[in-house]
């Protein structure tokens, strides 16, 4: 049933509508004044606003500018006794759905709601259906730190302040940034997402700035850059302690000016994005050492947003494990498993060195290679946070891994070579949360040709 809310200072016309729209099924209330129906608006998760337009207290189009900036996507009717064209379009030109002269028609009153009301569906729908897209999920759980969060995204997220998000590798990071872009005035604008570790520091500038043709050896033609991408939008940082210090200077002068300058060119160009950072890094530290700018720092620390280890946040396991369950599950069109109370706890238990997405991948294992429930004991056969899942445990915690592999899935020896090295590379980057740079470091190859094993092999970052 979809809920109303009549404001207008007219006694009479209150009542009338209340009675034909309550006639038709819809829950109704109403109120006498501006002020008081913003109190109500704000408390009160209404289908529909009618509201008169002049009012004591308040006028009622200040009543719909107010509302539209915490209710973007509240529909509301404005309604009149002194009806005209200009105040029709002005009306419209702030955000009203539709305008009304007294005494109503009723039938056109009636319709005009159940347009407004079908409207403010699709908006709901098309929002739900680009999350569903995009893959946002829910910040799971309801300890005192991630309510906090919660809280602040609601605070933050229709500011343009920036917003820098700090915390362990896979805590949750460039979900909440997510968030803040959903619930933001740019939503329907793009969301450019650029992990800065991931890029080689000769080639960050021309990433985020774009570069002209030939202003380096394989700039074969001109290339657009994230800020100009992401120009009406968001532009999230992540890893942004990873950053080259002249690359810092540049995004500190794109800050301060809302202007950037492509590589090899001369031409300034204006742009009007709003940019959140994450690192896991102690920015502070890296000040000290020389290794990040102070004054981009406090540029980007407008707010703080700490995301919290897992372990330090464990009541919030058995929600995030069993959304994780119902998720994949539903990808692998299986039916959902159920999860043990003893497993559950034996979660709890463990020391989770790679936070919520180390949980992901456990969940998915456990419903690989679990029955149909989930036991404390498949948890302690599979779970091995620390190093991977012994597989060989399968069978009676007696055999190898390698006696239990299945050769016969390789037609050759290059297939199984080209195995091992794909699982060999893709473990080494999610254990450098795919920082390319020093994975490269780590197994002793050149970057340039890890970024082609990387392309070879398909292997992409999960989100």
């Amino acid at each position: 049933m979809a809920k109303l809310l009549i404001i207008d200072d007219e006694r009479a016309i209150r009542s009338t509508l209340r009675e034909i729209l309550e006639y038709e099924s819809y829950e109704v209330e109403d109120i006498d004044n501006g002020i008081e129906g913003l109190e109500l608006i704000k408390k009160n998760d209404f289908d529909l606003v009618l509201c008169d337009i002049k009012m004591n207290k308040m006028d009622g189009m200040e009543v719909l500018e107010q509302a539209l900036t915490f209710k973007p996507d509240l529909p509301f009717i404005m309604i009149s006794g002194h009806g005209t064209v200009e105040t029709a379009v002005e009306a419209s030109k702030k955000g009203a759905f539709d305008f009304v002269s007294k005494p109503p028609d009723l039938n056109r009153l009636l319709i005009t709601v159940r347009n407004a009301l079908d409207r403010g569906n699709l908006v709901t729908e098309t929002k739900v259906l680009k999350r569903r897209v995009s893959k946002t999920r829910h910040i799971l759980g309801a300890s005192d730190s991630i309510n906090k969060i919660k809280e602040t995204i609601e605070r933050v997220a229709p500011t343009e302040a920036r917003v820098l998000i700090t915390g362990a590798n896979g805590s949750g990071k460039e979900l909440v940034a997510r968030w803040i872009h959903e619930k933001s005035n740019r939503a329907d604008a793009p969301l450019v997402e650029v992990n800065c570790a991931a890029i080689p520091s000769e080639l960050i500038e021309s990433e985020l700035f774009g570069h002209e043709k030939g202003s380096f050896t394989s700039a074969v033609k001109q290339r657009i850059g994230k800020f100009e991408l992401a120009n009406g939008g968001t532009l999230f940082l992540d890893e942004i302690g990873d950053m080259s210090l002249s690359a810092q200077a540049k995004v500190l002068r794109a800050l301060q000016e809302h202007k950037i300058t492509k590589v090899g060119g001369e031409k300034e160009q204006e742009v009007n994005v709003r940019v959140l950072a994450a690192t896991n890094k102690d920015l502070l530290k890296e000040i000290e050492e020389g290794n990040f700018r102070m004054d981009l720092y406090h540029r980007l620390n407008v707010i703080n947003i700490h995301v919290p280890h897992l372990t330090e946040r464990t009541d919030d396991i058995p929600e995030i494990a069993q959304n994780f369950l119902e998720e994949i599950c539903s990808e692998y069109g299986m039916p959902v498993k159920k999860i043990s109370e003893g497993a559950m706890n034996a979660l709890k238990g463990l020391p989770w060195t790679g936070n919520v997405r180390e949980l992901h991948n456990m969940i998915e294992r456990l419903i690989i290679l679990s029955d149909k429930t989930i036991t404390e004991n498949d948890v302690n056969i599979f779970a091995n946070p620390t190093g991977g899942t012994n597989i060989g445990s399968v069978a009676g915690q007696t055999a190898t891994t390698n006696s239990t592999m299945n050769y016969d899935k390789f037609s050759n020896f290059q297939d199984y070579k080209d195995h091992a090295e794909k699982e060999f590379i893709k473990f080494k980057l999610e254990k450098n949360n795919w920082n390319v740079s020093k994975t490269a470091d780590d197994i002793d190859i050149q970057r340039s040709h890890l970024y082609s094993k990387i392309e070879k092999f398909g292997l992409k970052r999960a989100e």
